[in-house]
């Protein structure tokens, strides 16, 4: 099977399905794509009243597709275009959504994963969830819009201690630390997915797209707007030894060994 973004509509529920067999569901840039159409085509739909995000076989979204790295990651311009475009494309539909978003996230949930968690409104995690951004590793930061996203839905500590130090963290420490709204065992959460679901649909949708248009209206504040002027210079990097050797080293299977 190909990577690929699903979407079921039944009735007036609808489930996106993050889907990449073999890499824990890591985020192509087609697939980004596709999250995007998903979202403006559930947009769309009046009779929608919550959205389930999810990942395939026991995994949520183990962060972006490194093999396709190579292909556009050293040049400024295609880097800029890949974060600007392809993943702030499908993230910004995701934000935009009117719709209840719940996120039912179980095993890897690493850099994507991370930010396309962050545009849910609502996160119930399996115990056994683990969550992270170790791009460090690789040798590149996190883009400004996409650090601003994630900084305001971990918090400003958790997200220097994910970016600064690679850590990785279990699903109680999230929640503790306000990024989950409940954390169960394994074969329970979908039950649990469904149930909170199920909760939301019976509630008035229009009132449910009003707090989302205020919710979008309070968040886009001054740290938005300092992490677009960010973006002017931010993928000057691309060409760089240190991005090319965290890249090269991921792909080969060795450690890295970044210059001082």
């Amino acid at each position: 099977m190909t990577a690929a973004v699903r979407v079921e509509v039944c009735a007036s529920l609808a489930t996106v399905t993050l889907s990449n067999p073999g890499k824990f569901n890591a985020m192509s840039r087609l697939m980004w794509r596709e999250l995007r159409s998903a979202f403006e085509d559930i947009q769309r739909r009046s009779g929608v009243r919550c959205v389930l995000v999810r990942g395939e076989g026991g995994h949520f979204c183990a962060g972006g597709d490194i093999s396709e790295y190579p292909a556009f990651r050293f040049d400024p311009a295609s880097l800029r275009d890949f974060h600007e475009k392809d993943v702030w494309g499908g993230l910004q539909a995701m934000l935009d959504c009117d719709v209840p978003i719940v996120a039912q996230i179980e095993g890897h949930c690493m850099g994507a994963g991370v930010e396309i968690a962050s545009c849910c409104d609502i996160r119930l995690a399996a115990d056994s969830a683990r969550f992270g951004a170790p791009i460090a590793k690789l040798g590149f930061p996190m883009a400004p819009r996409e650090a601003a996203l994630v900084m305001r839905a971990v918090g400003e500590l958790t997200a220097r201690e994910m970016l600064l130090s690679a850590a990785v963290l279990d699903a109680v420490e999230m929640k503790q630390r306000g990024f989950l709204n409940q954390v169960l065992p394994a074969p329970a959460l979908a039950d649990a997915v469904q149930q909170r679901m199920q909760r939301i649909e019976l509630l008035a949708p229009q009132a449910a797209r009003l707090n989302k248009a205020s919710f979008r209206v309070i968040a886009h504040d001054q740290h938005a707007q300092a992490a677009n002027n960010l973006a002017v210079h931010a993928y000057d990097y691309a060409a760089s030894a240190e991005h090319r050797e965290g890249i090269e080293a991921f792909m080969q299977k060795r450690p890295p060994a970044f210059a001082a």
